[in-house]
């Protein structure tokens, strides 16, 4: 699963400092609210990205992969939230497509130029859901 691009940040404090203004603040802020929102999920640095809460997924071909439930990336032209969380076979970020109106959302990625764009309630209901479904494979 290693698609994204690399860091050399060996933490998240290392990945946000890398990172120029406006950018960082944005992020440094969404960070701080995914830890508020979910506390038992642990920060760690996974593909290029800031992950909360490790998961070890083992797929049906015995193929087995560290990962994590949801991940925060700065890129080029946006921020992308990743929620690799299902509920009843359908990606959770999916299901909320409709309140993010000035967000861009594939499956489990939600796409957005700057903060302004997201509605924060709405973000926080995606990742307790998140929190309640876990990573399942579909």
């Amino acid at each position: 699963m290693n698609m994204f691009k690399t860091t050399s940040a060996k933490s998240p404090e290392d990945y946000i400092a890398m990172l120029d203004e406006p950018r960082k603040s944005e992020i440094q802020r969404l960070h701080d609210f995914i830890k508020k929102t979910l506390p038992d999920r642990k920060p760690f640095i996974i593909s290029g990205m800031i992950g909360y809460g490790p998961v070890h997924l083992k797929y049906k071909s015995g193929r087995e992969v560290d990962w994590s439930l949801i991940a925060l990336a700065s890129q080029k032209n946006y921020i992308s939230l990743y929620v690799y969380a299902t509920k009843k076979g359908q990606y959770i970020a999916e299901t909320y497509k409709d309140r993010l109106p000035k967000t861009s959302i594939g499956k489990s990625c939600i796409r957005f130029k700057n903060i302004e764009n997201i509605d924060l309630k709405v973000i926080e209901k995606v990742l307790k859901e998140a929190d309640i479904y876990g990573f399942n494979l579909i």
